[in-house]
């Protein structure tokens, strides 16, 4: 029918032309003699084809024609397609096309009509562009737009509720009425969804349950409007159905049993509840309770957001020796469940929780923490008080306390192996206000150790202070005055500070300590003085400088004050009462006592340094100058006293040693009183043993014999003996010490006839007995 129609507009249009044309040539004619040029215009059908032709090429399109009455007429086609796709005939302007044509590729083609003349291929009219239309046939299938859909919709959602929208395309004219219109169809799934005709697909099930079945796959099947009997294709939607928290957790056992040791930490683990919920994770909000045997105080449930897990927790210490176990129900339950859609089974799950206390050795407990004591500052040694902890354990071990650190550092406070605090001596609040020690407490096991467990306390001192200190004068920077200073002047405002804290009883009292002088003090009464000019015009031909001594106390118990010198220096001034001229003052250096000291002590070890070894150099000067007054060198003396590879003589041999070289040369010498020589003197035998030669025999022999029975000293082949002094020698005392510190009146002038190795000697001798000697 469609094709009878158009058949018959392709005769009306062409009719229509035709027509047009007899009316333009008897137009033409009748004016042809009032008019001397023509008018030309184009004359064609209008152009139509339908698409896919089955009949045998060229195709016939349509005609171009002109009114030009010209024998050498041609005409030509140009545009993109043209002498391709689609060819004019010279002559008589039929177009023809020369493939099959596909609306659903292109569906208009835009040519450009001329005609020329054929000698000289000039333009007879100009160029007319015109389109070819390609009409439709219905010979494309609905296409989807893509093989797979995904969708999603709630679980339990109602009937009706939208899930996704699928969509396919007719490639064939939407003009042309049913060329393009589509429809869909479930064709497997659609017990459970359904499709409209725009690609709209919903449930139609209010039962759909993730937990159950959670994807659907379901087929779409796509066509033309309905009644044709055209092809069709499909496609495949993927369904997920989205978790709604529609389930209550459930317990996995009915009981669980837990051991905890009794010295866990508060907020430790002590075991994990675990429950079963079948919605997705986002959807496990489970939430832990007790039910009965409530140990809502000691214990806490806790639930895992990650693995809906519950944890107990202490919430405050265990002790084995007060409960060993602990029973209680909790029950786990969601709120957040829609309860429009929870399954059947009750909303409650309860299970049975046993925790059982170990037994461990705790560290000791104090009763107190932490622990504060007061005292006075200066207070004599005495006992703050006492620290205390007990074995928590059933063995109730006996304690020993020691002290860990302290602050300040010192030994400011002691503990004693019972607890007992006390101060070994007066603490100084200006030192410190308080003192922080850290008390360790350990059991004392049955063997006597120290167990390794201990536990710590705080103890804290607070010196209460004391008016110990007395205030000082802040001193002002160099205070001056005008020698013309009139009555009232103040010259300058001073201020105290005091090392103890601040009376509650008021503020520092300032007075002077005399009133004999040009200056007068007022108080402020905020910790401040003012030091005014009393009567004026100072001299400074008298004083150029001021000492005022200042007094200042406190109000403490007991008062105390101090005396403050105050330099006050008198300058010249101009008119204006400035400065022009004052003297400078010496600058004061101060220097601490500890520092004074210090230097002293310095000074006094550098001076008895130098003293001791001027002394022991003067004593080596007189020994070598006594050795040499005898006449013999000290060689000649060791040959008489030691032998080398000998065996003496015994007893009652006299001639071995020869005595007379210890004969002094003074003449008429007197014995001095015997005085206490600085160096070592060698023990004399015992017994009365008679002087000379058997006397230093016996000597010689009694040291041989300590010598050899000595097993702590290594054996000598040489033995040399010094500092020894025979008692009753003829030639007297020998040592110059003695001579020097003796009474005698004896004259030493021979000793300047020795020549000048003995000249040092003889100065000494010869000087006067109560002269002081200077080294």
């Amino acid at each position: 029918m469609n094709h009878l129609v158009l058949l018959f507009s392709l005769f009306l249009a062409q009719a229509f032309a035709d027509k047009e044309s007899q009316k333009k040539t008897q137009n033409f004619s009748s004016n042809n003699a009032s008019h001397k040029r023509l008018k030309r215009d184009w004359i064609w059908n209008q152009m139509h084809i339908k698409e896919e032709i089955d009949t045998q090429l060229p195709h016939h399109v349509g005609k171009i024609t002109s009114n030009v009455r010209n024998q050498y007429a041609k005409y030509i086609i140009e545009g993109e397609y043209a002498n391709t796709i689609f060819k004019v005939e010279e002559k008589s302007g039929d177009v023809y096309a020369f493939e099959r044509l596909d609306r659903e590729k292109k569906a208009e083609y835009e040519l450009t009509a001329l005609v020329i003349d054929s000698r000289n291929n000039q333009s007879l009219e100009p160029p007319s562009k015109f389109i070819i239309k390609v009409y439709d046939i219905n010979d494309n299938v609905p296409v989807f737009v893509q093989k797979v859909f995904n969708g999603s919709v709630p679980e339990m959602s109602p009937v009706g509720t939208s899930v996704t929208k699928v969509t396919a395309v007719d490639a064939d004219d939407p003009t042309v009425t049913g060329h393009a219109t589509v429809t869909y169809q479930v064709i497997k799934g659609d017990e459970y969804f359904t499709v409209d005709d725009s690609g709209v697909i919903s449930t139609t099930r209010a039962d759909l349950d993730r937990e159950n079945q959670s994807t659907y796959e379901i087929i779409v099947r796509a066509k033309d409007a309905p009644g044709s009997f055209g092809e069709s294709s499909t496609a495949t939607v993927i369904i997920s159905l989205t978790d709604i928290n529609d389930n209550f957790p459930v317990f996995k056992h009915p009981s669980f049993h837990f051991k905890v040791p009794e010295n866990i930490s508060v907020g430790g683990e002590v075991g994990k509840v675990k429950v079963e919920d079948i919605d997705e994770p986002q959807h496990r909000n489970t939430k832990y309770s007790f039910v009965r045997g409530d140990y809502r105080d000691t214990f806490e449930i806790v639930a895992n957001p990650f693995t809906n897990e519950g944890i107990i927790r202490p919430k405050k210490p265990l002790d084995f020796e007060k409960v060993a176990e602990y029973r209680f129900d909790i029950e786990a339950t969601d709120p957040t469940v829609d309860l429009r859609y929870f399954k059947s089974g009750g909303p409650r799950s309860i299970s049975t929780v046993t925790i059982e206390v170990t037994d461990v050795d705790e560290p000791p407990v104090f009763t107190k923490l932490p622990y504060e004591f007061k005292v006075k500052e200066n207070d004599p040694e005495q006992s703050l008080g006492s620290v205390w902890a007990y074995d928590p354990d059933a063995a109730k071990r006996k304690i020993r306390f020691l002290r860990r650190r302290a602050s300040p550092n010192g030994d400011y406070i002691r503990v004693s192996d019972s607890g007992i605090l006390q101060i070994p001596k007066p603490l100084d609040r200006e030192f410190s206000s308080s003192y922080n020690i850290t008390v360790a407490a350990r059991e004392i096991l049955e063997d006597g150790r120290l167990s390794d467990l201990e536990s710590h306390a705080q103890v804290h001192v607070i010196v209460i202070d004391v008016n110990d200190n007395a205030p000082e004068l802040v001193y002002p920077e160099e205070p001056r005055v005008c020698e013309n200073a009139a009555p009232g002047k103040v010259i300058v405002r001073i201020s105290a500070t005091d090392k103890d804290e601040v009376s509650s009883r008021g503020f520092f009292s300032y007075y002077l300590a005399t009133e004999d002088s040009n200056f007068s003090l007022i108080e402020n009464h905020d910790n401040t003085a003012n030091i005014t000019v009393k009567y004026g015009q100072f001299n400074r031909e008298l004083a150029k400088i001021h000492y005022l001594p200042v007094i200042i106390s406190d109000n403490g118990e007991p008062v105390l004050s101090s005396t403050n010198t105050l330099v006050i220096s008198v300058c010249k001034c101009n008119e204006k009462g400035n400065f022009t001229f004052c003297e400078e003052r010496a600058k004061q250096v101060g220097v601490s006592i500890q520092a004074l000291v210090a230097i002293f002590i310095c000074i006094f070890t550098i001076i008895v340094f130098f003293a001791v070894i001027t002394l022991l150099i003067l004593l080596r000067k007189r020994h070598k100058k006594d050795l040499s007054a005898l006449g013999r060198n000290v060689a000649e003396i060791h040959e008489q006293l030691v032998t080398y590879d000998e065996e003496g003589g015994g007893e009652m041999d006299t001639t071995s040693y020869d005595v007379s070289v210890l004969n002094s040369v003074r003449k008429n010498g007197i014995k001095p009183e015997a005085v206490p020589s600085p160096y070592a003197q060698v023990q004399k035998p015992p017994g009365n043993i008679t002087s000379g030669a058997g006397e230093m025999e016996m000597m010689i022999e009694v040291k041989k014999d300590e010598a050899d029975n000595d097993r702590d000293l290594l054996p000598y082949d040489t033995l040399h003996i010094y500092g020894y002094e025979g008692a009753e020698s003829i030639a007297e005392s020998l040592s110059s010490l003695e001579s020097g510190s003796s009474d005698s009146d004896i004259d030493y002038d021979f000793l300047n006839d020795w020549g000048p190795r003995f000249k040092m000697l003889a100065e000494l001798y010869g000087s006067e007995p109560n002269e002081d000697f200077i080294y």
